[in-house]
């Protein structure tokens, strides 16, 4: 699969073009830049970097090294954001997108809610750069706020309707059950918190509380193994629900302030 994605790379072609075509040959200027591409992948890189491309809610998106690969298991946050936003009396749902990365969660509820009001920060320049090249491409660069900040820091009490994240959750002592592309070609800051894997998170949350309107969401991307911790950090919230992704797997910790 990797192989035909990077010749469709490198032809500039879709997949049904490949399949019409078996005839096709390379040029010397193409098989040079295709083996180029399987070379890379040899080393581990991941497919979408060498592309720079990755697909995410129907949307073709612009990834680099400097941003977390969007992966089906977020679409998850998108669903559940989607159904708390639509359940808030406000007319104009104002949103933060903590830790945008390539912007694939903003974009998604941008697409899906006309009306509501998104912010995507994220601490990373070049993150954000890549953020907004990829709204600019969806056209939806006028809907969407960018930030460059850490967490929730610079805004005010009671700003925001929604609060979404897909912060790092990974702690350090799971890194050798975390796939090796993954941890050497991957911002390390996107997918590791810290020792214990809820560091971020312990923080996401009294923020959020105090950002947050009243009956406001705070939805966050999880894994089973802080599970539990999650749910015992939001104790003081309502409306607490883990919810699991296709495999089952607590994916999603939704609860309303």
């Amino acid at each position: 699969m990797n192989a035909e994605l990077l010749l469709m790379f490198t032809l500039g072609c879709d997949r049904a073009y490949l399949y019409a075509h078996p005839e096709r040959e390379l040029s010397a200027d193409e098989l040079r830049r295709y083996e180029a591409a399987l070379a890379e992948r040899s080393r581990g890189i991941p497919a979408q970097y060498i592309t720079g491309h990755q697909e995410f809610w129907g949307m073709d998106l612009l990834v680099s090294p400097a941003v977390l690969i969007p992966r089906p298991e977020t679409e998850h946050v998108v669903e559940s954001a989607l159904e708390c936003a639509r359940q808030m009396d406000s007319t104009t749902v104002r949103i933060a997108d903590v830790g945008t990365g390539s912007g694939c969660i903003a974009l998604a509820l941008a697409q899906e809610l006309p009306k509501a009001e998104i912010h995507a920060i994220d601490i990373s320049a070049a993150a954000l750069e890549i953020a907004r090249a990829n709204a600019s491409r969806h056209q939806f660069d006028s809907r969407i706020r960018f930030h460059r900040g850490d967490l929730l820091d610079g805004f005010e009490k009671e700003w925001f309707d929604v609060i979404v994240s897909n912060p790092p959750y990974v702690g350090d002592s799971e890194e050798d059950q975390v796939q090796l592309e993954v941890r050497k070609f991957e911002p390390r800051n996107a997918v590791f918190a810290g020792p214990k894997g809820t560091e971020v998170i312990e923080r996401l949350i009294p923020q959020s509380r105090a950002k947050l309107k009243p009956k406001g969401w705070l939805l966050m991307e999880i894994s089973a193994t802080i599970a539990e911790e999650v749910k015992k950090l939001l104790k003081d919230w309502d409306e607490i629900r883990l919810r699991p992704d296709l495999q089952s797997i607590p994916r999603v910790a939704q609860a309303r302030k």
